[in-house]
């Protein structure tokens, strides 16, 4: 357990930013879930709005540090694609 003040206080403010990640993390991964169901229902049009809104959420998380940017860029681009391989 942290003895000194300071690191005391970089325990509290860990919890606090463990919780406010946890709530990022979850929600890129609810939008992400929204393209993959639009892709598996076949609806080229509601998958594209679905990764349109999915999008800057993803590239949020990979600004406040998250997750690693070539990560979110790969989801991205692998959405992408998956989209525009539906038969419209």
């Amino acid at each position: 357990m942290a003895n000194t003040k300071s690191a005391k206080k970089a325990a509290r403010q860990t919890l606090r930013r463990t919780e406010v990640n946890r709530t990022r993390i979850s929600r890129m991964r609810t939008y992400v879930t929204k393209v993959e169901e639009a892709i598996a229902s076949g609806d080229k049009a509601a998958a594209a709005a679905a990764l349109k809104a999915a999008q800057p959420i993803l590239m949020r998380t990979a600004k406040v540090g998250i997750v690693h940017k070539n990560t979110v860029s790969r989801k991205i681009s692998r959405l992408s694609a998956r989209i525009k391989a539906i038969k419209a």
